[in-house]
């Protein structure tokens, strides 16, 4: 029964590849590559979908029928597995293509995100870590509605969350479509249909231990990908990053100008606040989070933290080689360029030109699988993300109150799987032809204002109530939406309302103050009986917190 929609998934897929007139050139056209490349590209990809989609079918067979196997398969993940599984859902497609672009067009600015996005777990390591595998099961709710009042606190977790992924998947599937159109020639509308019946698929049939596969194998992949062609890279400058780096500089428009900061990031104010959303909004992200349940003990937790932060250290550091190897080689042949002197698909696609330039056909082939591959495992962990709070927080603890099996949240998980997968497909397409860039700051902002700082307090601040947690965590949502709403990148650059009454693209640095801000007062002035009775529960959350006593 199981077997029959993910094998009829593979071979629509197959049939939409091979069956589309635009296919047998599509590569050769958007890429300046050779014709054989189409073939190469997608047997790879064709590859990773049936390997992933056996996974989902291994996954299914051992069982997602019970909360904790959908969720966290099972908590018998170990902390390396695990690691993996966070790098793998951390570096998106955005990150390699977009990492490496900005790096392309900006230089050593461009690193600025990457720096951002590392320095973020660390955060996680220390602050949160230990704290949210002792006290949660399935959602980073379960830790602040361990002692604060549990249905407001889920509602607007819930209600966090589904804002985080929503936005984040429209970005990813716009990205992923573009992409997909790019590579195999397929319309928009069917490239996002893939994407969308693969995430559905994995999430629904294999739950996340299917999910959890999925993003070890893209990680193994882009870092083989990531570390081969940095290792080609240098072998054309004599293993010599300074070769390197006086080639890229005589090249670029910008000459010495990219060996500086400046050239990204104008003031320090919009720095500082970027800054803040990156690093804060890391420790905010649900699909994150939750990954720390897969692991039987708080040890393990660390471990995750530990060799995902070493992974995507690793990979962040090889981004900076190839952003400046697309400088030095991609920029100098002229078989990547279109008639009007710009980039064959965009910058965006600047990696993938560099795979072509240092590799040939094959490496081409590999990563563009290996991007395709990133894009299913981290939409795939939104997805579950998303579903888990629909079913675990909204229906199971906040309409149902508790009442509900765990069967019956299952099932309403999987079909919440399946309705924001169909969600996210037709806003994908609604969305086409939009900057969708301030989508992905929306994002972290949101993380870090609505999310960060109720996670935080509620671990190490014995004086938060409901109601401060509540409202903070209001506050913060409110002022990161409305004051992107308000930015040059939406209400200038997108609406076209003329000058933005908030200067500032990213809102970190206001609307995180304000969420804590918030908090700490409505806390502060909360003289209820149940605010008494929360502070007196923190003793005994506090000991859990830090030795793992009484822990499932």
């Amino acid at each position: 029964m199981i077997v029959r929609p993910v094998y009829a998934a593979f071979f629509a897929i197959a049939s939409a590849l091979f069956s589309s007139p635009a296919a047998a050139d599509a590569l050769a056209s958007t890429t300046g590559a050779r014709q054989s490349l189409n073939a190469t590209a997608i047997a790879m990809f064709l590859g990773f979908v049936a390997v992933s989609l056996g996974i989902t079918l291994w996954a299914a067979r051992r069982g997602t029928n019970t909360a904790r196997d959908f969720y966290a398969a099972g908590a018998g993940l170990k902390g390396v597995q695990n690691g993996l599984a966070i790098a793998g859902d951390y570096t998106s497609a955005a990150t390699f293509l977009g990492v490496t672009a900005l790096v392309y067009t900006s230089g050593y600015d461009g690193m600025i995100y990457a720096i951002g996005f590392l320095v973020g777990f660390p955060m996680i390591l220390f602050l949160i870590a230990e704290p949210l595998r002792n006290l949660g099961r399935y959602t980073f709710a379960d830790v602040a509605a361990y002692r604060l009042s549990e249905v407001p606190v889920r509602a607007v977790a819930g209600v966090n969350t589904l804002v985080i992924v929503v936005f984040y998947l429209i970005a990813q599937l716009v990205g992923a479509g573009k992409l997909i159109q790019l590579l195999f020639g397929l319309p928009y509308i069917y490239a996002v249909g893939i994407v969308g019946v693969l995430m559905m698929v994995y999430v629904t049939f294999g739950g996340m231990l299917a999910t959890t596969w999925v993003q070890i194998i893209k990680a193994v992949l882009l870092m083989s990908g990531s570390v081969l062609m940095s290792v080609l890279i240098l072998s054309h400058f004599g293993f010599s990053l300074e070769a390197l780096f006086r080639e890229a500089v005589a090249l670029h428009p910008k000459a010495s100008g990219i060996m500086a900061p400046g050239g990204l990031v104008k003031d320090p104010v919009s720095a500082i606040s970027l800054g803040l959303a990156l690093i804060f909004g890391t420790a905010g992200l649900p699909h994150i989070l939750m990954r720390f349940f897969t692991v039987s003990d708080a040890r393990q937790a660390r471990t995750s933290v530990l060799v995902a932060t070493g992974f995507i250290s690793i990979f962040y550091s090889l981004l900076f080689v190839l952003g400046f190897g697309a400088i030095a080689i991609v920029s100098a042949d002229p078989q990547f360029r279109d008639p009007s002197g710009g980039l064959l698909g965009g910058v965006n696609m600047v990696a993938l030109h560099l795979a072509d330039a240092v590799g040939g056909s094959l490496l081409l082939g590999f990563i563009s699988a290996v991007a395709f591959a990133t894009i299913l495992a981290v939409v795939s962990g939104l997805t579950l993300a998303g579903a888990s709070a629909v079913s675990h927080d909204l229906y199971a603890r906040v309409i149902r109150r508790g009442r509900a099996n765990e069967r019956e949240e299952v099932l309403v998980s999987k079909a919440a799987a399946v309705a924001i997968s169909v969600l996210s497909m037709a806003l994908g397409v609604l969305f086409e032809n939009q900057n969708i860039a301030f989508m992905v700051g929306l994002v972290f902002a949101i993380a870090a204002s609505a999310n960060f700082p109720v996670i935080l307090l509620s671990i190490v601040w014995p004086d938060l109530t409901t109601r401060g947690a509540v409202t903070g965590s209001l506050a913060g949502l409110l002022a990161s939406v409305g004051l992107v709403a308000l930015s040059p990148g939406v209400w200038t650059a997108a609406f076209k309302l003329g000058p933005a009454p908030f200067p500032y693209d990213n809102p970190a640095l206001v609307s995180v103050p304000l969420a804590f801000a918030v908090s700490w007062a409505v806390s502060m002035l909360d003289r209820s009986a149940a605010a008494a009775s929360v502070r007196a529960s923190y003793g005994a959350q506090h000991v859990r917190a830090q030795t793992g006593l009484a822990v499932e």
